[in-house]
């Protein structure tokens, strides 16, 4: 059988033992879990890597533990503002959206985008309009509304100072997933809430193509997280890509030489999950951990959250 894997991630940043209870650590771990199980059932009936990053990355955003989908943090106006997207290796295609409210799952909406539109990257009310287009659900404030989330938000509400994700942890809450199929095809999807507090609709990097989220067979699928400006300004999913393109350097390579190197000396914090066609997965951080696991064909899966 031709090797397929699954990785994921949700969120990395100042994660440590010390601030995390023995139950929230096995939540966690069951969340990451569900999700690598949701991908790699798709790559296991010979589905494909696209299908299975957007199967995975469902079940990232339908548990509050992450920041993506149901899990979102509170803007400025304590709405929620989400942004998704995917791409797929096969064809170079991709779609994503920003900014967009009460979409259950932003992803499918991404999905959606490169699917049925001629377009990349829609926002806000015209993102939301296609949604309803293609019949996808939506919820209202209530299925958003996480007390632990409101909680966050009240502590900076009515300043200009943003949080990243857990105030206590500094956590960089996007999720995301990349996978390699048995046709030997890549993909990639990320999805988040963005910053408790942000305001002017700002966005990150994540539904940036290139810079959140990349795929190309001939190289790699990546997905990030991590402070979205600084993913932004180094293009950080797309530099992996060229330095394995134009540089010959391997996956793992050119992994470490962006996360550990370049985004460092930017200031840039955070990590990223990726895979190339031997179908082994890099998950690399320069935090002190990063929600991840990763599940290869005939293998046992991974799943870990500390350094």
């Amino acid at each position: 059988m031709k090797k397929f894997t699954i990785a994921i991630h949700g969120g990395a940043g100042t994660i440590s033992p010390s601030t995390m209870t023995p139950q929230k650590e096995t939540a966690y771990k069951q969340a990451l879990q569900a999700a690598l199980t949701a991908g790699y059932k798709v790559l296991e009936a010979k589905g494909s890597a696209l299908e299975a990053v957007t199967h995975a990355v469902i079940e990232l955003e339908n548990t509050p533990l992450f920041n993506a989908g149901r899990g979102s943090v509170f803007t400025y106006d304590g709405k929620h503002e989400m942004d998704a997207s995917v791409m797929n290796g096969k064809n170079g295609l991709a779609g994503a959206v920003a900014g967009v409210r009460n979409v259950k799952n932003p992803v499918l909406l991404a999905n959606a985008v490169m699917e049925h539109t001629d377009f990349v990257f829609l926002h806000g009310s015209g993102a939301e309009e296609l949604a309803r287009v293609q019949q996808l659900t939506f919820c209202d404030d209530q299925y958003f509304f996480d007390d632990f989330r409101y909680q966050q938000w009240q502590e900076v509400k009515g300043s200009d100072t943003t949080k990243l994700d857990h105030s206590n942890e500094k956590k960089f809450g996007t999720v995301g997933a990349v996978a390699k199929d048995i046709e030997g095809n890549l993909a990639a999807a990320t999805s988040t809430g963005g910053m408790t507090n942000k305001r002017y609709s700002r966005i990150g990097d994540t539904p940036v193509i290139g810079a959140g989220t990349y795929a190309n067979n001939s190289t790699c699928a990546v997905s990030c997280t991590g402070h979205g400006e600084y993913f932004i300004r180094s293009v950080v999913a797309y530099d992996i890509h060229c330095l394995m393109e134009y540089n010959g350097l391997s996956l793992k390579e050119a992994c470490e030489k962006v996360v550990l190197d370049k985004l460092v000396k930017s200031g840039g914090e955070g990590g990223i999950i990726a895979i190339d066609q031997t179908g082994v997965p890099q998950l690399i951080f320069n935090s002190e951990g990063m929600y991840r696991g990763y599940y290869c064909c005939n293998e046992q899966p991974v799943t870990e959250i500390y350094r």
